[in-house]
C-alpha cells in the first residue's frame, strides 16, 4: 500500500540537515583515518552521544516492562542504525575512496523503494520511481564533476561492498522507524521522549558497536589512538553531536512525517553537501556543475511528491 505525503516547508528543513551533517561526518571520518581506528570511532561516537543524552533521558531505563517488550524492535533499530551504517561507512573510508563511497550512497532511493517493497508492502508509484532516477543522476553529476565518461574509470574494493552493505542496512533503519511496532506508534510515542527513545538505541546499538571495537582491536594490527590531539577530541565531539544526536533526532521526525522513500531523496543531498564542503576547504567555489546536480535532486524530490501515479 502507498500512503501520501505532504511535504512542508518544516518537514523539508528537518530532511535538509541531517544529509548535511552527514557530509561532515563523512569528511571527518576521512581525516582521521591512521588516527582512530575505524570501529573504536564509531563505539566512541555513540559512547558519547549516549552520554550526552544520558540527562535528558536516564529514567527511560526505569521503564523496564516497555524496554522488555520492545526488544526485538530495539536491537534491529539499534544494531542497524548505530551499530552497523557508521561502522561500516568508517570501514570503506579505509580502502575505499570518497568518489566511490559517495556513488554507492547515492543509491539510497533505489534501495529505499525496494525493501519497502519487499519487505514492507510498498508499491512506489511511477513518479517516486522517475524521481528517484532523476536523484541519482544528480548524484551522479556531483561525483563525477559532470563528466559522467569518468565511471568507467572506477576501480570497486572491499570498502564498496562495506558501503553498500550500509546503505541497504540504513534503508532497512527507516522503514523500521516508519512502522515501529503499535504500543510504540505517535502519537504521542507513548512515555517515551524523542531523546528516550534515541538513547535507546544508543544503548542497544553500542553492544554491536563495543563489540565490533574489541573485535578490531584483538584481531588487527591498529596505530594507538592520538588521544592527546586536540583535533581529535575536536572531531570526536563533532561526530556525537551533530552527525548523531541532531541529525537522528531530525532524521526521525523526518522520517515519521515524509515516509521512508521521500526521505531518501534528501538522503541524497549528502553528497551535494560534502563536494560543496571540500570545496570550501580546498578555497574553491562553486562550480555549474553543482548547480546543475542541486537541479536534478531537487527535480527528483518534486516529481516524488507530486500527484498521479
Amino acid at each position: 500500500m502507498t500512503t501520501a505525503h505532504t511535504l512542508t516547508l518544516r518537514t523539508a528543513l528537518l530532511m535538509t540537515l541531517p544529509p548535511l551533517l552527514w557530509a561532515g561526518n563523512a569528511v571527518v571520518g576521512r581525516l582521521l583515518v591512521g588516527q582512530v581506528p575505524p570501529l573504536m570511532l564509531n563505539a566512541l561516537r555513540w559512547l558519547l552521544a549516549a552520554l550526552l543524552l544520558a540527562p535528558l533521558a536516564w529514567r527511560v531505563v526505569r521503564d523496564g516492562a516497555l524496554i522488555a517488550r520492545s526488544w526485538p524492535y530495539l536491537v534491529a533499530v539499534g544494531t542497524l542504525g548505530v551499530g552497523l551504517f557508521n561502522a561500516l561507512q568508517y570501514l570503506a573510508l579505509v580502502t575505499s575512496t570518497p568518489l566511490n563511497v559517495t556513488l554507492i550512497n547515492a543509491s539510497m532511493a533505489v534501495w529505499m523503494l525496494l525493501v519497502g517493497m519487499a519487505l514492507f508492502g510498498s508499491h512506489p508509484t511511477r513518479r517516486q520511481v522517475l524521481g528517484a532516477l532523476l536523484s541519482v543522476a544528480g548524484v551522479l553529476t556531483v561525483v563525477t564533476r559532470g563528466a559522467w565518461a569518468t565511471l568507467a574509470d572506477l576501480h570497486f574494493v572491499i570498502g564498496d561492498l562495506y558501503m553498500l552493505l550500509a546503505v541497504i542496512g540504513w534503508a532497512l533503519y527507516s522503514w523500521l522507524l516508519a512502522q515501529p511496532p503499535a504500543w510504540l506508534r505517535p502519537p504521542p510515542r507513548q512515555r517515551w521522549s524523542w531523546a528516550e527513545f534515541l538513547f535507546v538505541q544508543s544503548l542497544f546499538g553500542l553492544v554491536a558497536a563495543g563489540g565490533g571495537a574489541a573485535a578490531e582491536a584483538a584481531l588487527t594490527a591498529q596505530p594507538p589512538v592520538a588521544w592527546h590531539s586536540a583535533a581529535v577530541w575536536a572531531a570526536l565531539a563533532y561526530v556525537a553531536v551533530g552527525p548523531s544526536v541532531i541529525a537522528y533526532r531530525c532524521w526521525g521526525l523526518g522520517v515519521a512525517t515524509a515516509g521512508p522513500a521521500l526521505a531518501a531523496f534528501f538522503a541524497n543531498l549528502s553528497p551535494l553537501f560534502a563536494a560543496l564542503l571540500s570545496a570550501w576547504l580546498l578555497g574553491e567555489w562553486p562550480q555549474a556543475y553543482h548547480g546543475a546536480a542541486f537541479a536534478l535532486i531537487v527535480a527528483g524530490i518534486a516529481v516524488s511528491i507530486g500527484r498521479g501515479r
